[in-house]
């Protein structure tokens, strides 16, 4: 029986920062941003979006009424999670009207998240074969006005259906997995901006690649010459690209040309939304998918997930004969069409209104926001969330 990705959508903020205005009002070489981190815009999350919403908003696209019967398990991983004990997934399975007779469930391990939802969906498909799973991978990731890490901020979600007999890309068995205590990058339960050791994050991602690629080809037996494209967890868009490069060098010219080019087209919507932590492999999975027009029926796709703390994983899928057929792309130019550019001193008068943390009642605007499903405030301590559509 195949089982995988039945369905993938995304979704990510109306508001946009352009990278080259950031960099000079930083002082900063735009090169910097645009060429060093290959970052041209980062989508800023209003007020009225957090991780609950943003995933929301994404699953809103892909689900029909047969879905949302079938669907009996909700898994959404995020390390921006809004609650300490109810999970983010409880929410949108209300706001979705999901079948009621289903788990909810919040998972963490940094960007690894949605890749742990995922294999953990696999395990249920299989026990459960008429049943679907809906996985979410939804964050905000903030580092602080002209902190090192600003230029890698961004914010998103993406949704995923997993199924026996998928539309899209059916996974295969092998993967390749390993954990090690890393320093890397943290977020105290005490601090809303994430910390991070840029140098060391960078050389453990690297490392983690190396590790998990050679241990996948000896489980599996492929090589570099059986994927058609790697996709990889991208906090810029440049961080795939080092990984890539060392493993390139005994592939065979022509293989090494065609992993470049589709790893270049994996990255567009990256570039344009900026780091979206567990949701930022699938966003690259969906940018490959929508911009390669050529990419056959059968091609293998291998797909590395890297969650700093630290948790790495290589998997692959084989794509579905009908795999266009399943895809968003028209809902998606038209998101990127309809963004608004904001600029530097207005994204970082966004970026400074927060939610009060003293249990303070508090009632948001959000006409303001064009998102279907807003969060439209505070009262004694809840969040009170709402779906326009319904």
């Amino acid at each position: 029986m195949n089982i995988g990705i039945d369905k993938i959508g995304f979704y990510t903020p109306h508001l946009y920062v352009d990278m080259n205005e950031l960099a000079v009002s930083r002082d900063i070489d735009p090169g910097k941003f645009t060429i060093g981190i290959g970052q041209e815009k980062m989508a800023v999350p209003p007020v009225t979006q957090d991780s609950v919403t943003l995933a929301a908003n994404a699953a809103l696209e892909i689900l029909d009424d047969a879905d949302k019967e079938q669907i009996d398990f909700v898994i959404f991983g995020t390390e921006t999670g809004v609650d300490s004990s109810k999970s983010a997934a409880v929410y949108v399975h209300e706001l979705l009207g999901i079948n009621p007779n289903a788990r909810a469930i919040e998972v963490k391990q940094a960007c690894y998240g949605a890749t742990a939802a995922i294999q953990m969906a696999k395990g249920h498909i299989a026990l459960n074969p008429e049943s679907k799973v809906l996985v979410l991978g939804s964050d905000i990731a903030r580092y602080g006005l002209n902190s090192s890490g600003e230029a890698t901020q961004g914010a998103g979600a993406v949704a995923l259906t997993i199924s026996a007999n998928p539309g899209i890309l059916a996974l295969e068995e092998k993967s390749a997995y390993m954990t090690a205590d890393v320093m890397d990058f943290w977020r105290p339960v005490y601090s809303d901006k994430a910390f991070v050791d840029g140098k060391l994050s960078n050389e453990q991602y690297i490392e983690f690649f190396a590790k998990v690629w050679k241990q996948y080809k000896d489980k599996s037996g492929f090589d570099l010459k059986d994927f058609e494209a790697i996709t990889f967890h991208l906090p810029y868009t440049k961080m795939g690209k080092k990984a890539l490069k060392p493993v390139l060098a005994d592939a065979p010219e022509n293989v090494q040309e065609r992993l470049k080019a589709n790893y270049q087209v994996s990255t567009n919507y990256n570039r344009n939304v900026g780091n979206i932590y567990t949701g930022s492999l699938y966003l690259s999975l969906i940018s490959l998918l929508e911009q390669k027009e050529d990419l056959e029926r059968g091609s293998r796709i291998g797909l590395f997930s890297y969650g700093s703390g630290a948790v790495g994983e290589f998997f692959s899928g084989i794509l579905q004969p009908n795999y266009r057929d399943y895809l968003k792309t028209e809902s998606h130019r038209n998101m990127f069409a309809l963004r608004k550019k904001v600029t530097v001193p207005e994204y970082e008068a966004i970026f400074e209104e927060t939610l009060p943390t003293d249990g303070s009642t508090v009632k948001l605007d959000i006409e303001m926001d064009p998102a279907k499903i807003c969060l439209a405030g505070i009262t004694e301590n809840m969040r009170q969330y709402v779906n326009k559509s319904k």
